[in-house]
């Protein structure tokens, strides 16, 4: 299950206020500013800094 582009669009990484954007394989939002990974579980981002993946450089 994919995320709708209109919620897509309104919503922000919650340490930087930056964009995110949907992930190749769709199983997760990435901030590019601070190289971070938030899952998509259950078709839900799960938002919460302490749990997002930070991704190799």
């Amino acid at each position: 299950m994919s995320i709708k582009k209109e919620l897509l669009d309104i919503m922000a990484c919650p340490k930087c206020k930056g964009d995110i954007h949907l992930s190749e394989k769709e199983d997760g939002l990435i901030c590019d500013a601070c190289r971070l990974f938030y899952r998509i579980q259950d078709g839900i981002p799960v938002m919460l800094i302490d749990e997002a993946t930070p991704l190799d450089k």
